[in-house]
């Protein structure tokens, strides 16, 4: 999904990663560096190259819920950044971070990308950010990247590109409910659908029903019926303007340092750091 052509975001990050980490890693000067949600740690690299050119040998320690993802790229990265220490910590931060064994001396850069803080609730996401902010010391840093409100169209095509691909991944959701909760979604009998919802700031993938029918879930012993047209919302992106990205750092007791944009605003990278109480 992240290399179809209507697929923005992921682009637009790596390339302001790459423009900016020089700036970052300067700025931040981080011992540590801690990637919440790390997968490939692909575009982490553009850090890392920064760190070396600037002799800033940090420990990486990158958080992730997919163990053989994290042990493989843990792998390539000591392999080619010689200096390099990993320190990989399996789990899901839906879960929680406050037992994270995390590093108590030096400065750390926390990053979380993907503008994966979109895929939160706005409550959701603060309580997300403020958990990040409670385990940060002056000094540390957070680095998010989210993405940005833009033109509809744009944004809808990036949920439904024209290969279809984003349309088969929303619609296994059906044949994951039907395998894991012993099911009979009728998977045929739906498409895929995105929207920008205005109100909200968000993109909405969903699940539109195209006949009236009857959900047996053998696992929970229960039954639903689906009328053609009733819609399963399965996901969301939120989007987000200036002011609302820089309410959201404010509200979880954040305070917004550099704004990196993309061009037309299309993404933001931003550097906060914590709020100093006012004595």
């Amino acid at each position: 999904i992240c290399q179809t052509p209507e697929y923005y975001p992921s682009r637009n990050e790596a390339a302001l990663l790459q423009e900016h980490a020089t700036r970052i890693i300067e700025y931040c000067q981080p011992e540590h560096l801690i990637e919440l949600g790390s997968g490939s740690s692909r575009k982490t690299r553009f850090l890392l190259d920064a760190c070396a050119e600037q002799g800033q040998h940090c420990v990486y320690w990158p958080f992730d819920v997919a163990e053989e993802m994290l042990n493989a790229s843990a792998a390539e990265l000591v392999a080619d950044y010689p200096w390099l220490t990993v320190r990989g910590l399996l789990g899901d931060y839906n879960g929680g971070l406050a037992q994270l064994p995390l590093p108590e001396q030096g400065r750390r850069l926390f990053a979380f990308l993907g503008g994966t803080i979109g895929n939160f609730e706005p409550d959701a996401a603060q309580a997300m950010l403020a958990e990040i902010r409670s385990m940060m010391r002056p000094g540390d840093f957070l680095l998010l990247g989210a993405d940005r409100v833009k033109d509809e169209h744009i944004l809808e095509a990036a949920y439904d590109d024209a290969q279809g691909h984003t349309a088969r991944f929303n619609l296994n959701v059906l044949n994951v409910l039907n395998r894991e909760l012993d099911a009979d979604f009728p998977v045929d009998n739906f498409s895929h659908r995105a929207w920008f919802n205005a109100e909200d700031s968000r993109i909405e993938m969903r699940l539109r029903a195209t006949s009236d029918h009857r959900v047996r879930f053998g696992k929970l012993n229960a039954e639903i019926e689906i009328a053609a047209g009733e819609e399963i919302l399965t996901e969301v992106s939120r989007k987000f303007t200036d002011e609302s990205l820089s309410q959201t750092l404010k509200d979880a007791g954040l305070a917004l340092h550099e704004h990196l944009e993309a061009p037309d605003a299309a993404y933001s990278l931003v550097i906060a750091g914590v709020i100093k109480p006012v004595l």
